[in-house]
């Protein structure tokens, strides 16, 4: 056997879907295979002169396939970088020009999330009409939050708050430094301070874009503890860039613009890459079913 052959043997979906039935066989709480299953496994195995050419013809082709995933891999991490360098150009200028407050004065309100309730993972709190956003809500968010996996009910609300649509989200444990703008009316807990921004002063997404700026910079305030963590007081002086209400509107359609150019174009490549993962697929099962030129 050339053990080339087999390594390609291996990887074929046909091969591991066959492996993992075999083990799900194996009535374990968890999937396993034994040696003795594996033993007993068989495979095709041409003669030794076929298997060499077969392992020929799959290194060239996956060599060509490799070189473009590579290709789209790139172009994948240039859009990404693309959108992060321009989100940093407009807000080098705008530190340098704009006058500067802290978020609280240019905030309706400005507090912690609440959950006063102990413990706070009390089934009694849960199940209801009311969103419950937590912190891996708000990182999964890219900026705004459409979605959550948790509701309060009466009960659950009574001891926290309904934020407003509109709310900028702003984690400050555990995933710190996350930021996302609330499209429903939801609760969370104090893990999360919530800015309402003043109508006609500021906008909630340019605070967002503005906060992923600084979230960097906000990190290294939370290192030192044994978990990362940031709170109000980190907040209580730093000064943020506040240009005029048509200003911000302007940079948030900007970056907005760009945002879901570089999400289609993310798409494109991720498809490119699914494609090649597919034709790989393809080749593997010509090989191993005599359909190999």
């Amino acid at each position: 056997m050339d053990s080339r052959f087999l390594s390609y043997l291996l990887v074929a979906k046909e091969t591991k879907e066959q492996l993992l039935n075999i083990g799900e066989k194996a009535g374990a709480t968890r999937q396993a295979l034994t040696k003795e299953q594996l033993q007993n496994f068989h495979i095709p195995l041409p003669p030794l002169d076929e298997q060499k050419r077969i392992v020929a013809v799959l290194d060239q082709a996956f060599a060509a396939l490799d070189r473009a995933r590579a290709h789209a891999e790139a172009n994948l991490a240039d859009a990404d970088e693309l959108f992060e360098n321009v989100l940093l150009a407009t807000f080098d200028e705008l530190v340098s020009s704009a006058g500067m407050r802290t978020l609280a004065e240019a905030a309706s309100d400005f507090s912690r999330g609440k959950s006063r309730h102990r413990p706070r993972n009390d089934p009694a709190l849960y199940g209801g009409a009311y969103p419950f956003i937590q912190t891996g809500d708000i990182r999964r968010s890219q900026g705004s939050i459409r979605e959550y996996s948790q509701t309060y009910n009466d009960v659950g609300l009574a001891q926290s708050m309904l934020w407003p649509v509109g709310t900028v989200c702003i984690t400050i444990a555990a995933n710190i430094a996350e930021t996302g703008v609330l499209e429903f009316e939801g609760c969370f807990p104090d893990s999360v301070i919530g800015m309402v921004p003043t109508p006609g002063e500021s906008t909630p997404y340019y605070v967002e874009y503005m906060l992923r700026y600084f979230a960097k910079e906000l990190k290294l305030q939370g290192k030192g503890s044994a978990q990362d963590n940031i709170n109000l007081a980190t907040f209580e002086h730093a000064k943020f860039p506040f240009p005029p209400l048509e200003r911000q509107m302007a940079v948030v359609e900007k970056l907005d613009s760009l945002a879901a150019e570089v999400a289609a174009l993310c798409l494109n490549y991720s498809r490119t890459l699914e494609d090649i993962a597919n034709l790989c697929q393809s080749l593997l099962q010509k090989a191993f079913s005599g359909q190999l030129a």
